[in-house]
Protein backbone atom coordinates (compact mmCIF):
# COMPACT_ATOMS: atom_id res chain seq x y z
CA UNK A 1 0.00 0.00 0.00
CA UNK A 2 1.20 3.45 -0.48
CA UNK A 3 1.79 5.98 1.62
CA UNK A 4 1.55 9.54 1.09
CA UNK A 5 3.01 12.88 2.33
CA UNK A 6 2.40 16.46 1.96
CA UNK A 7 6.08 17.31 0.65
CA UNK A 8 8.51 14.08 0.20
CA UNK A 9 12.58 14.82 0.63
CA UNK A 10 14.65 12.42 -1.37
CA UNK A 11 18.30 12.65 0.12
CA UNK A 12 19.70 12.60 3.70
CA UNK A 13 22.11 14.99 3.40
CA UNK A 14 22.79 18.28 4.22
CA UNK A 15 20.06 19.64 1.80
CA UNK A 16 17.02 17.54 3.03
CA UNK A 17 18.35 18.01 6.59
CA UNK A 18 17.74 21.72 6.06
CA UNK A 19 14.95 21.52 3.56
CA UNK A 20 12.83 19.80 6.48
CA UNK A 21 14.22 22.25 9.40
CA UNK A 22 13.22 25.13 7.08
CA UNK A 23 9.78 23.46 6.31
CA UNK A 24 8.97 23.83 10.29
CA UNK A 25 10.84 26.98 10.76
CA UNK A 26 8.11 28.74 8.56
CA UNK A 27 5.28 26.96 9.80
CA UNK A 28 4.39 24.36 6.94
CA UNK A 29 2.29 22.16 9.40
CA UNK A 30 1.79 19.54 6.46
CA UNK A 31 3.24 16.19 6.61
CA UNK A 32 7.20 15.33 5.80
CA UNK A 33 8.98 12.31 4.79
CA UNK A 34 13.08 12.28 4.00
CA UNK A 35 14.10 9.19 2.31
CA UNK A 36 17.69 8.37 2.19
CA UNK A 37 19.37 5.56 0.70
CA UNK A 38 22.07 5.13 3.32
CA UNK A 39 21.20 3.12 6.82
CA UNK A 40 22.08 6.80 8.89
CA UNK A 41 19.72 9.54 9.89
CA UNK A 42 21.53 12.87 8.56
CA UNK A 43 24.84 13.21 9.10
CA UNK A 44 27.91 16.23 7.74
CA UNK A 45 29.84 14.51 4.88
CA UNK A 46 33.05 17.18 5.31
CA UNK A 47 34.65 15.82 8.11
CA UNK A 48 34.86 12.76 6.76
CA UNK A 49 37.62 13.34 4.94
CA UNK A 50 39.05 15.17 7.81
CA UNK A 51 38.27 14.74 11.31
CA UNK A 52 36.41 11.45 10.82
CA UNK A 53 39.26 9.53 9.22
CA UNK A 54 41.71 11.02 11.16
CA UNK A 55 39.56 9.27 14.39
CA UNK A 56 39.40 12.80 15.64
CA UNK A 57 35.26 12.85 15.85
CA UNK A 58 32.86 9.65 15.93
CA UNK A 59 30.03 9.50 13.92
CA UNK A 60 27.59 10.51 16.86
CA UNK A 61 29.59 14.11 16.76
CA UNK A 62 28.86 14.38 13.40
CA UNK A 63 25.19 13.66 13.25
CA UNK A 64 23.39 17.29 12.06
CA UNK A 65 20.71 16.35 14.57
CA UNK A 66 20.35 13.72 17.08
CA UNK A 67 17.78 11.28 16.09
CA UNK A 68 14.95 12.98 18.83
CA UNK A 69 15.01 16.06 16.87
CA UNK A 70 13.70 14.62 13.96
CA UNK A 71 10.88 12.48 15.72
CA UNK A 72 9.24 15.81 17.75
CA UNK A 73 9.33 17.94 14.52
CA UNK A 74 7.47 14.92 13.40
CA UNK A 75 9.78 14.24 9.82
CA UNK A 76 9.30 10.58 8.60
CA UNK A 77 12.55 9.35 8.55
CA UNK A 78 12.82 6.80 5.74
CA UNK A 79 16.50 5.48 5.40
CA UNK A 80 18.22 2.77 3.63
CA UNK A 81 15.46 2.36 1.10
CA UNK A 82 16.13 4.29 -2.50
CA UNK A 83 13.90 5.95 -5.18
CA UNK A 84 14.09 4.38 -8.55
CA UNK A 85 11.11 5.85 -10.70
CA UNK A 86 9.38 9.59 -10.21
CA UNK A 87 6.11 9.32 -11.96
CA UNK A 88 5.39 13.35 -11.97
CA UNK A 89 1.95 12.74 -13.47
CA UNK A 90 0.80 10.79 -10.28
CA UNK A 91 3.18 12.26 -8.16
CA UNK A 92 4.31 8.82 -7.00
CA UNK A 93 8.08 7.60 -6.23
CA UNK A 94 8.52 3.62 -6.73
CA UNK A 95 11.64 2.64 -4.01
CA UNK A 96 13.98 -0.31 -5.21
CA UNK A 97 12.09 -2.37 -2.32
CA UNK A 98 9.31 -2.06 -4.52
CA UNK A 99 7.15 0.46 -1.75
CA UNK A 100 5.64 3.46 -3.26
CA UNK A 101 5.33 6.69 -1.50
CA UNK A 102 2.74 9.34 -3.22
CA UNK A 103 3.58 13.49 -2.65
CA UNK A 104 2.40 16.55 -2.97
CA UNK A 105 5.59 18.51 -2.92
CA UNK A 106 8.83 16.86 -3.71
CA UNK A 107 12.30 18.21 -2.83
CA UNK A 108 14.87 16.40 -4.77
CA UNK A 109 17.99 16.56 -2.67
CA UNK A 110 20.36 13.80 -3.84
CA UNK A 111 23.20 14.92 -4.34
CA UNK A 112 25.41 12.60 -6.23
CA UNK A 113 27.55 9.37 -6.87
CA UNK A 114 31.87 9.06 -6.96
CA UNK A 115 32.83 9.52 -10.14
CA UNK A 116 33.86 6.33 -11.78
CA UNK A 117 37.45 5.91 -12.84
CA UNK A 118 37.25 4.95 -16.80
CA UNK A 119 40.11 2.62 -16.57
CA UNK A 120 40.07 -1.01 -15.19
CA UNK A 121 40.42 -1.77 -11.87
CA UNK A 122 38.52 0.26 -10.10
CA UNK A 123 36.34 -2.47 -8.49
CA UNK A 124 38.98 -4.17 -6.94
CA UNK A 125 38.92 -3.98 -3.01
CA UNK A 126 40.66 -1.38 -1.21
CA UNK A 127 39.59 0.69 -3.62
CA UNK A 128 37.48 3.84 -2.10
CA UNK A 129 36.06 6.83 -2.68
CA UNK A 130 35.31 9.45 0.22
CA UNK A 131 31.62 10.33 -0.04
CA UNK A 132 29.52 8.19 2.55
CA UNK A 133 30.54 6.72 6.04
CA UNK A 134 30.42 3.45 4.40
CA UNK A 135 32.67 4.48 2.14
CA UNK A 136 35.31 5.82 4.89
CA UNK A 137 34.78 3.44 7.58
CA UNK A 138 36.10 0.44 5.16
CA UNK A 139 39.58 3.10 4.59
CA UNK A 140 39.86 3.11 8.45
CA UNK A 141 39.13 -0.91 8.81
CA UNK A 142 42.37 -1.14 6.54
CA UNK A 143 44.38 1.72 7.84
CA UNK A 144 46.16 -1.16 9.83
CA UNK A 145 47.35 -2.86 7.10
CA UNK A 146 47.81 0.20 4.76
CA UNK A 147 51.27 1.66 4.42
CA UNK A 148 51.13 2.81 0.70
CA UNK A 149 48.32 5.00 -0.30
CA UNK A 150 47.95 6.54 -3.91
CA UNK A 151 45.30 8.78 -4.26
CA UNK A 152 44.24 9.25 -7.67
CA UNK A 153 42.86 13.26 -7.77
CA UNK A 154 44.38 16.49 -6.57
CA UNK A 155 41.14 18.53 -5.50
CA UNK A 156 40.15 19.12 -2.36
CA UNK A 157 38.80 15.72 -0.99
CA UNK A 158 41.99 14.32 -2.17
CA UNK A 159 44.09 16.82 -0.44
CA UNK A 160 42.72 16.80 2.33
CA UNK A 161 42.41 12.38 2.71
CA UNK A 162 46.07 13.29 2.01
CA UNK A 163 46.79 15.21 4.83
CA UNK A 164 45.15 12.68 7.29
CA UNK A 165 46.45 9.70 5.67
CA UNK A 166 50.29 11.59 5.92
CA UNK A 167 49.68 12.41 9.04
CA UNK A 168 48.76 8.94 10.35
CA UNK A 169 52.15 8.03 8.70
CA UNK A 170 51.18 6.61 5.37
CA UNK A 171 52.89 6.88 2.32
CA UNK A 172 50.79 9.01 0.23
CA UNK A 173 51.00 9.57 -3.41
CA UNK A 174 48.69 12.36 -5.06
CA UNK A 175 48.01 11.86 -9.01
CA UNK A 176 46.46 14.86 -10.81
CA UNK A 177 45.72 14.97 -14.22
CA UNK A 178 45.88 19.07 -14.57
CA UNK A 179 49.20 20.59 -14.49
CA UNK A 180 48.99 21.55 -10.82
CA UNK A 181 46.19 21.05 -7.86
CA UNK A 182 43.14 22.41 -7.52
CA UNK A 183 43.39 23.46 -10.63
CA UNK A 184 39.20 23.79 -11.37
CA UNK A 185 38.44 25.96 -8.16
CA UNK A 186 41.41 27.97 -7.37
CA UNK A 187 44.63 30.19 -9.14
CA UNK A 188 47.95 29.06 -9.91
CA UNK A 189 49.22 30.99 -6.59
CA UNK A 190 46.98 28.62 -3.65
CA UNK A 191 47.80 25.47 -6.02
CA UNK A 192 51.60 25.87 -5.85
CA UNK A 193 50.87 27.02 -2.36
CA UNK A 194 49.83 23.45 -1.33
CA UNK A 195 51.83 21.30 -3.40
CA UNK A 196 54.88 23.07 -1.50
CA UNK A 197 52.72 22.23 1.44
CA UNK A 198 51.87 18.64 0.94
CA UNK A 199 55.38 17.69 -0.50
CA UNK A 200 56.75 19.53 2.84
CA UNK A 201 54.86 16.97 4.73
CA UNK A 202 56.37 13.99 2.64
CA UNK A 203 53.94 13.63 -0.02
CA UNK A 204 54.64 12.70 -3.10
CA UNK A 205 52.42 15.02 -5.86
CA UNK A 206 52.78 13.64 -9.19
CA UNK A 207 50.85 16.14 -11.58
CA UNK A 208 49.94 16.08 -15.62
CA UNK A 209 49.79 12.54 -15.32
CA UNK A 210 47.20 9.60 -16.69
CA UNK A 211 46.39 6.66 -15.24
CA UNK A 212 46.23 3.60 -17.13
CA UNK A 213 44.63 1.12 -14.75
CA UNK A 214 44.53 -0.08 -11.25
CA UNK A 215 46.18 -3.70 -10.83
CA UNK A 216 45.14 -6.33 -8.36
CA UNK A 217 45.58 -9.91 -6.98
CA UNK A 218 43.19 -12.11 -6.01
CA UNK A 219 40.69 -8.98 -5.96
CA UNK A 220 42.76 -6.87 -3.87
CA UNK A 221 44.28 -3.65 -5.31
CA UNK A 222 47.90 -3.54 -5.23
CA UNK A 223 49.51 -0.57 -7.85
CA UNK A 224 48.40 1.72 -10.13
CA UNK A 225 50.02 1.72 -13.73
CA UNK A 226 50.56 4.81 -14.96
CA UNK A 227 51.42 5.60 -18.49
CA UNK A 228 54.65 5.11 -19.90
CA UNK A 229 54.63 1.52 -17.73
CA UNK A 230 55.88 2.50 -14.03
CA UNK A 231 53.40 0.88 -11.73
CA UNK A 232 53.06 2.72 -8.35
CA UNK A 233 52.83 0.18 -5.70
CA UNK A 234 49.67 0.26 -3.10
CA UNK A 235 47.88 -1.26 0.22
CA UNK A 236 44.87 1.76 -1.07
CA UNK A 237 43.53 3.59 -4.00
CA UNK A 238 41.54 6.72 -2.82
CA UNK A 239 39.88 7.93 -5.95
CA UNK A 240 38.73 11.37 -5.70
CA UNK A 241 37.46 12.57 -9.48
CA UNK A 242 34.46 14.48 -8.98
CA UNK A 243 30.98 13.23 -8.52
CA UNK A 244 27.95 12.41 -10.77
CA UNK A 245 24.52 14.24 -10.58
CA UNK A 246 22.07 11.74 -9.03
CA UNK A 247 19.05 13.14 -11.38
CA UNK A 248 18.44 10.13 -13.56
CA UNK A 249 15.04 9.83 -12.20
CA UNK A 250 13.93 12.99 -12.71
CA UNK A 251 15.62 12.72 -16.65
CA UNK A 252 13.53 9.69 -17.13
CA UNK A 253 10.30 11.36 -15.20
CA UNK A 254 10.68 14.64 -18.77
CA UNK A 255 12.82 17.40 -16.51
CA UNK A 256 15.27 19.41 -18.04
CA UNK A 257 18.46 17.98 -17.54
CA UNK A 258 22.10 18.78 -18.66
CA UNK A 259 24.98 18.58 -16.29
CA UNK A 260 22.63 18.44 -13.44
CA UNK A 261 18.95 19.11 -13.39
CA UNK A 262 17.84 22.51 -14.29
CA UNK A 263 16.12 24.44 -11.59
CA UNK A 264 14.95 28.20 -11.59
CA UNK A 265 15.47 30.85 -9.09
CA UNK A 266 12.70 29.30 -6.34
CA UNK A 267 14.31 25.82 -7.33
CA UNK A 268 11.90 24.12 -9.09
CA UNK A 269 12.21 21.96 -12.12
CA UNK A 270 10.37 21.97 -15.24
CA UNK A 271 8.18 19.00 -13.47
CA UNK A 272 5.22 20.36 -11.23
CA UNK A 273 5.85 20.94 -7.99
CA UNK A 274 9.21 19.32 -8.18
CA UNK A 275 12.22 20.43 -6.45
CA UNK A 276 15.83 20.26 -6.73
CA UNK A 277 18.60 21.67 -4.55
CA UNK A 278 22.02 20.56 -3.48
CA UNK A 279 25.15 19.38 -5.63
CA UNK A 280 22.66 17.87 -8.42
CA UNK A 281 20.78 21.12 -8.97
CA UNK A 282 22.14 23.47 -12.22
CA UNK A 283 21.18 27.18 -11.92
CA UNK A 284 22.14 30.47 -13.25
CA UNK A 285 24.32 32.33 -10.46
CA UNK A 286 24.78 35.64 -10.28
CA UNK A 287 28.60 35.22 -8.33
CA UNK A 288 28.92 33.31 -12.34
CA UNK A 289 27.61 36.13 -14.00
CA UNK A 290 24.52 33.71 -14.22
CA UNK A 291 25.72 31.60 -16.29
CA UNK A 292 24.54 27.70 -15.37
CA UNK A 293 26.40 25.94 -12.76
CA UNK A 294 26.27 23.15 -9.99
CA UNK A 295 27.88 24.10 -6.89
CA UNK A 296 28.97 21.55 -4.68
CA UNK A 297 28.91 22.99 -0.80
CA UNK A 298 26.96 22.43 2.36
CA UNK A 299 26.32 26.35 2.28
CA UNK A 300 24.41 25.51 -1.25
CA UNK A 301 22.63 22.43 -0.16
CA UNK A 302 21.34 24.81 2.61
CA UNK A 303 20.22 28.00 1.46
CA UNK A 304 18.88 26.23 -1.70
CA UNK A 305 17.14 23.99 0.95
CA UNK A 306 15.65 27.35 2.70
CA UNK A 307 15.06 28.95 -0.94
CA UNK A 308 12.64 25.65 -2.04
CA UNK A 309 11.20 25.66 1.54
CA UNK A 310 10.18 28.76 1.65
CA UNK A 311 8.29 28.25 -1.98
CA UNK A 312 6.44 25.42 -0.24
CA UNK A 313 5.30 27.36 2.56
CA UNK A 314 3.99 29.95 0.38
CA UNK A 315 6.65 32.40 1.07
CA UNK A 316 8.66 32.39 -2.41
CA UNK A 317 12.15 34.45 -2.10
CA UNK A 318 15.03 33.79 -5.00
CA UNK A 319 18.03 32.32 -4.66
CA UNK A 320 20.69 34.78 -4.29
CA UNK A 321 23.10 33.39 -1.75
CA UNK A 322 26.65 34.13 -2.20
CA UNK A 323 29.13 30.89 -2.46
CA UNK A 324 31.44 29.78 0.16
CA UNK A 325 33.22 26.92 0.96
CA UNK A 326 36.70 25.42 3.37
CA UNK A 327 38.76 22.93 3.58
CA UNK A 328 41.45 21.94 6.44
CA UNK A 329 44.80 19.96 5.58
CA UNK A 330 47.50 19.54 8.23
CA UNK A 331 47.18 23.13 10.39
CA UNK A 332 46.07 24.92 7.16
CA UNK A 333 42.42 26.23 7.29
CA UNK A 334 41.24 27.89 4.08
CA UNK A 335 37.92 29.83 3.77
CA UNK A 336 36.52 30.88 0.17
CA UNK A 337 34.40 33.59 -0.71
CA UNK A 338 32.83 33.82 -4.32
CA UNK A 339 33.76 31.92 -7.22
CA UNK A 340 37.28 32.43 -8.71
CA UNK A 341 35.77 31.02 -11.97
CA UNK A 342 37.08 33.34 -14.96
CA UNK A 343 39.15 35.79 -13.18
CA UNK A 344 42.23 37.56 -14.96
CA UNK A 345 43.69 38.95 -12.15
CA UNK A 346 45.10 37.27 -8.41
CA UNK A 347 46.43 39.79 -5.80
CA UNK A 348 47.85 38.33 -2.84
CA UNK A 349 47.87 39.78 0.47
CA UNK A 350 50.49 38.82 2.92
CA UNK A 351 53.12 36.39 2.89
CA UNK A 352 52.62 32.67 1.89
CA UNK A 353 55.63 31.56 3.34
CA UNK A 354 53.82 32.71 6.80
CA UNK A 355 51.16 30.34 6.32
CA UNK A 356 48.85 33.26 6.95
CA UNK A 357 47.65 35.19 3.92
CA UNK A 358 44.43 35.88 1.49
CA UNK A 359 44.37 36.14 -2.62
CA UNK A 360 41.65 38.17 -4.03
CA UNK A 361 40.85 37.56 -7.11
CA UNK A 362 39.63 39.90 -9.57
CA UNK A 363 37.74 40.06 -12.96
CA UNK A 364 37.63 43.33 -15.32
CA UNK A 365 38.64 44.93 -12.19
CA UNK A 366 35.88 43.89 -9.84
CA UNK A 367 36.42 41.47 -7.00
CA UNK A 368 34.51 38.27 -7.28
CA UNK A 369 36.06 35.89 -4.87
CA UNK A 370 38.99 35.10 -1.92
CA UNK A 371 40.78 32.87 -0.87
CA UNK A 372 42.00 32.99 2.78
CA UNK A 373 44.44 30.52 4.42
CA UNK A 374 44.64 30.67 8.29
CA UNK A 375 43.49 34.28 7.71
CA UNK A 376 39.86 34.81 9.19
CA UNK A 377 39.61 38.45 9.24
CA UNK A 378 40.43 38.78 5.49
CA UNK A 379 37.06 36.11 4.94
CA UNK A 380 34.88 37.76 7.07
CA UNK A 381 35.49 41.32 5.71
CA UNK A 382 36.10 40.01 1.98
CA UNK A 383 32.51 39.28 1.76
CA UNK A 384 31.59 42.64 1.14
CA UNK A 385 34.41 43.22 -1.15
CA UNK A 386 32.34 39.72 -3.17
CA UNK A 387 29.06 40.70 -2.69
CA UNK A 388 29.21 44.33 -3.79
CA UNK A 389 31.06 43.84 -6.48
CA UNK A 390 33.85 46.25 -5.47
CA UNK A 391 36.16 48.01 -8.12
CA UNK A 392 39.43 48.46 -5.71
CA UNK A 393 42.98 48.89 -6.79
CA UNK A 394 44.74 46.00 -7.04
CA UNK A 395 48.04 47.91 -5.06
CA UNK A 396 45.85 48.64 -2.38
CA UNK A 397 44.37 45.11 -1.67
CA UNK A 398 47.73 43.86 -1.72
CA UNK A 399 48.17 45.96 1.67
CA UNK A 400 47.92 43.34 4.24
CA UNK A 401 48.74 46.07 6.98
CA UNK A 402 45.31 47.75 6.02
CA UNK A 403 42.23 45.85 6.99
CA UNK A 404 39.74 44.92 4.13
CA UNK A 405 36.64 46.96 5.49
CA UNK A 406 39.03 49.98 5.75
CA UNK A 407 39.41 49.85 1.87
CA UNK A 408 36.24 48.88 1.10
CA UNK A 409 34.67 52.09 2.89
CA UNK A 410 37.37 53.58 0.95
CA UNK A 411 36.94 53.04 -2.20
CA UNK A 412 33.17 53.53 -1.85
CA UNK A 413 34.19 57.40 -0.33
CA UNK A 414 36.38 57.92 -3.59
Amino acid sequence: MSKHFDVVIVGAGHGGAQAAMALRQQGFAGTIAMIGDEPEIPYERPPLSKDYLAGEKSFERILIRPPGFWAEREVAMLIGRRVVRVDAEARLLALEDGGTIGYGNLVWAAGGRPRALVCSGGDLERVHSVRSRADVDRMIAELPTTQRVVIIGGGYIGLEAAAVLAKLGKNVTVLEAQDRLLARVAGPTLSHFYEDEHRRHGVDIRLGITVVCIEGRDGRATGVRLTGGEVLPADMVVVGIGIVPAVEALAEAGAEVSNGVAIDEHCRTSLPDIFAIGDCALHSNPYAEGLPIRLESVQNANDMATIAAKAIAGAPQPYDAVPWFWSVQYDLRLQTVGLSIGHDLEVVRGDPATRSFSIVYLKGGRVVALDCVNAVRDYVQGRALVTGRAMIDPARLADAATPLKEIAAAGKDG
